[in-house]
């Protein structure tokens, strides 16, 4: 049976809502603040408070977390008017709590009841009466007490008005604003406030206000918190930072005076303090008109582009910079660490919730007070500035190292095994075994001679790179490089590191070079290679050297043993092999000696005998021996670093009569 379709909705005239008061933040509250929890609810009212501070009519801040799950702020400002508005005829304290877009910081400058202030929108504590169960409001002002509450955000009782008594008429409460909330969990994903948030939102209102306290309150365990500091950026970012700083810290402050310059207004500037650190995570605050902007913004941009300029300008005043590195600003910026508080008379911030500054004069604002400042500081504190401008270069090689990143070469997700290699038929890691063969003609020997079930063969062109100052990222340019690490299976890897080796497709890895000079300097390129970017395969026994003879002897029958051919892998070994033929009765010259120019004129036979043959070859294992890994490295750094020619040349000079030169 056919269903009919619903009838089309009417769109007309009454299709049309208006949401009046402070419906639109019922509706939408994730428009207007933070839904996770409260906090941003309760810190608008905070905010208001540290307006009247940042204004210069206050000097105390109370916070109060109740043990029914209410809050309350209280200030010792100029309290809000509690009057009848000229123009809409509703108590001020009314209109400002119920009221979207009123509020007494539209004016600024010269006239205005607030110069500067994070208050801009009138929008903060409307939302937060609209999102609160109920919100109570005491003002004291001109020797009067007024009172009103609110439920759900509509005046519930309304502005009661009073002579203030003698006992609520101290010192400290001529005038002020307390405001409590009962923040409704329906609005929220969770209705408990984050307690370490709330601390940190605080202490640093009270870092960025000098003389004003601020307390924390926590009704239910009696504890008190207080904050309270005479000038304090330096001492807080110390305080905050994981790692100790490379230079002192620099820190300053400029504020426009009046008539200093067309481009600012009176007032306007920053205050800041920065750290530059080698390493852990950095530090990073910002504040405009004490609102934290956690997402940053243009103040930031400013910050980052004076320290940038006057680093720049050192480096280059000073010709520090090497050859083909290009400072970048996230190369200064990466590493510092900072607090930064900046005045703007009338910032513009992405959404009411105001965690990112937009104001596109704030760039030219603070760039303008921190470059002047940092050049000059730099000036003053030369050894300073050229360790942070070592710190800045090495960033700097570190990021262009990063965008010459070589990566395996791949085809469909997965690393495509060289083309050269000829890999075995077993895939059992503890008889696999691979030969990094030197040049075509031994690896094309090696190829007929090996054992196909097991053995497998993969020829290396030339000599290896020497890679022991070669940075990890730059390893897979090399062909040779790339293609012993897809062979093997392991990508490169440092001591320190825990590399993946579920990869492994071979339980030996075995250097074949000739036994010439020339061998052996391959071997060591190789070993290097494998001691600085495969340290873990070495210290668990899957690297080897496999030692092909450098002399072939063809002994005469004697007695009763038939001709033969004899394999020695040095001279010292042909003069034992001479000697026990003379000893079996051979006479002298009767056999015939052959030097092996290389591998590549041994046949397949041969080289199965003498070097593949796992009963007859000689392979050996390789270890650290008797040195640790840090000794080794001390050793290999010697020989193979390009800085130390010096050190071979001693090393040469000390040894040298006790090599035997293979001409």
């Amino acid at each position: 049976m056919a269903t009919r379709s619903p009838a089309p909705q009417r769109y007309g005239e009454a299709s049309i809502r208006v949401l009046k008061g402070l419906e639109p933040v019922k509706q939408r509250p994730g428009m207007y603040t933070r839904t996770d929890n409260p906090l941003h609810i309760v810190q608008e009212v905070i905010d208001n408070a540290a307006d009247e501070a940042l204004a210069g009519q206050g000097r105390r801040i109370g916070v109060t977390l109740h043990t029914d799950g209410s809050v309350s702020v209280e200030d010792d400002g100029r309290g809000i008017p509690f009057g009848l508005h000229p123009e809409e005829q509703v108590p001020v304290v009314e209109i400002v709590f119920t009221r979207l877009h009123a509020g007494g910081k539209f004016d600024k400058g010269a006239g205005g009841a607030y110069s500067f202030s994070g208050g801009l929108h009138g929008v903060g504590v409307s939302v937060t009466n609209a999102l609160s169960t109920r919100l109570a409001v005491t003002v004291f002002r001109e020797g009067k007490v007024a009172t009103i509450a609110f439920g759900g955000g509509d005046v519930t009782e309304p502005v009661a008005v009073r002579k203030a008594v003698l006992s609520e008429a101290s010192a400290d409460r001529r005038q002020g604003t307390t405001v409590r909330a009962w923040p409704d969990p329906k609005y929220f994903e969770s209705a408990e406030l984050p307690r370490a948030e709330l601390v940190h939102l605080l202490r640093s209102k009270a870092v960025l206000m000098p003389g004003v306290t601020v307390t924390l309150t926590q009704e239910k365990t009696g504890d008190v918190q207080t904050w309270h500091y005479q000038g304090g950026l330096r001492d807080y970012l110390l305080q905050t930072l994981a790692a100790d700083p490379v230079i002192p810290l620099f820190e300053g402050a400029h504020h426009a005076a009046e008539g200093e310059t067309e481009n600012f207004a009176e007032g306007e500037g920053a205050s800041w303090c920065v750290a530059f650190t080698e390493d852990g995570s950095a530090v990073r605050e910002s504040y405009v008109n004490l609102i934290p902007t956690v997402a940053g913004g243009t103040h930031e941009s400013g910050l980052k582009d004076g320290l940038f300029q006057a680093v720049k300008g050192f480096v280059d005043l000073h010709a520090l910079c090497p050859k083909g590195v290009k400072l970048m600003p996230d190369d200064v910026f990466s590493r510092a660490s900072f607090v930064l508080s900046a005045k703007v008379l009338d910032p513009q911030f992405q959404g009411q919730i105001k965690e990112r500054l937009n104001s596109r004069d704030a760039v030219r604002l603070v760039s303008t007070f921190v470059r002047p400042a940092f050049e000059l500081w730099l000036s003053q504190h030369v050894d300073h500035g050229k360790r942070l401008a070592e710190l800045v270069i090495r960033q700097a090689q570190a990021r262009q190292r990063a965008g010459q990143k070589v990566e395996k070469r791949k085809g469909s997700g997965v690393a495509v095994l060289p083309g050269k290699l000829t890999d075995c038929e077993s895939r059992d890691l503890s008889l696999n075994e691979v030969f990094l063969v030197e040049g075509d003609s031994a690896g094309g020997s090696a190829k007929m001679g090996r054992d196909k079930e097991t053995q497998a063969i993969l020829p290396l062109r030339g000599k290896v790179l020497n890679a022991w100052e070669v940075e990890r990222d730059r390893l897979f340019a090399n062909n040779e490089i790339h293609d012993i690490s897809v062979a093997i299976g392991v990508d490169p890897h440092g001591p320190n590191d825990t590399p993946d080796l579920s990869g492994l497709r071979y339980g030996k890895v075995c250097i074949l070079s000739d036994a010439d000079v020339d061998g052996s300097h391959i071997q060591v390129l190789l070993l290097t290679l494998f001691f600085r970017h495969f340290p873990h395969l070495i210290e668990r026994g899957h690297v080897y050297v496999a030692r092909p003879p450098l002399f072939r002897v063809d002994a005469p029958a004697r007695g009763r043993k038939p001709a033969a051919k004899l394999y020695a892998l040095d001279e010292g070994e042909l003069t034992a092999i001479l000697d026990k033929l003379r000893k079996e009765g051979a006479r002298e010259g009767s056999w015939s000696i052959s030097r092996f120019k290389g591998l590549g004129e041994m046949n397949a036979g041969q080289l199965w005998d003498t070097t593949l043959n796992p009963d007859t070859r000689r392979l050996l294992p390789v270890a650290w021996g008797v040195l640790d890994f840090a000794q080794t490295e001390v050793s290999f750094n010697k020989l193979m670093g390009k800085g130390e020619a010096q050190s071979r040349r001693e090393l040469m000079e000390l040894h040298g009569d006790a090599v035997e030169v293979d001409v």
